[in-house]
């Protein structure tokens, strides 16, 4: 019995985790935590009414997906990305993405590309619900799943990589103005033009598409801060 209760209690501090993570992630997308500044597990925990290790534990999480970096003896840093960096992935992005979803678009299977479907329209239902996190995800997951059609796992990897550089923060205002809707039309308007068989059309519909996440951002990140206290604890309860 002793080793079931263990187990119990192992598998209720990883929820505790996730549900700590959950909440600092809502709070990032929202813009109550800035990037730049530096937070400590013990403060952060005070907000959320839990103690410091789950919440230390959930922020090494957010350090290995590059969010936050440690910093030695005061807690962690939310990265910062600068304007100029934002430039340079999407740069990057652009010329990685668009000549390859003019390609899948020559070399996909109708039922390939008709299988992401179902994600492009959970990105829409997202954003029309509000659901910022649900949203973040969908999107990632829509993109690295077409990008896969081409059979190169290393750009798929090296394009992630470059999503999780660039990520999007304080987008609780640009939505709340309906502004994230728009871009996750684009993901349908996507798929259809692949599935028509215009690669050329394709490119130009990707290339806006990427042009309009970098105008988000740039807007987003100017977004004021909520409070924090009032999200963290709320999403912690859920």
């Amino acid at each position: 019995m002793g080793d079931l209760k263990q187990h119990s209690l192992i598998k209720a501090q990883e929820r505790l985790r996730d549900q700590v993570g959950h909440a600092l992630r809502a709070a990032l997308i929202a813009g109550e935590l800035r990037p730049g500044n530096v937070y400590s597990a013990p403060g952060l925990a005070a907000e959320l009414g839990v103690s410091a290790t789950p919440v230390r534990e959930a922020m090494l999480d957010l350090a290995r997906e590059g969010l936050v970096e440690p910093v030695r003896n005061k807690g962690f840093r939310i990265t910062e990305v600068s304007e100029r960096d934002l430039d340079q992935y999407t740069e990057l992005r652009t010329m990685i993405e668009v000549p390859t979803i003019g390609r899948i678009t020559k070399i996909a299977k109708p039922e390939q590309l008709e299988a992401l479907r179902p994600i492009a329209e959970e990105i829409v239902t997202s954003a029309r619900e509000h659901n910022l996190i649900g949203y973040l995800e969908a999107d990632r997951r829509f993109h690295l799943t077409l990008l896969a059609l081409a059979g190169n796992d290393r750009l798929v990897e090296t394009v992630g990589d470059l999503r999780k550089r660039s990520r999007l923060y304080g987008l609780t205002g640009l939505d709340e103005a309906g502004k994230l809707v728009s871009s996750a039309e684009e993901h349908v308007e996507l798929l259809d033009l692949m599935l028509s068989g215009d690669a050329e059309a394709a490119e130009a519909c990707m290339t806006r598409h990427l042009g309009h996440v970098r105008s988000l951002w740039a807007q987003g990140r100017d977004e004021p801060v909520g409070r924090l206290a009032a999200r963290l604890g709320g999403a912690a309860k859920n």
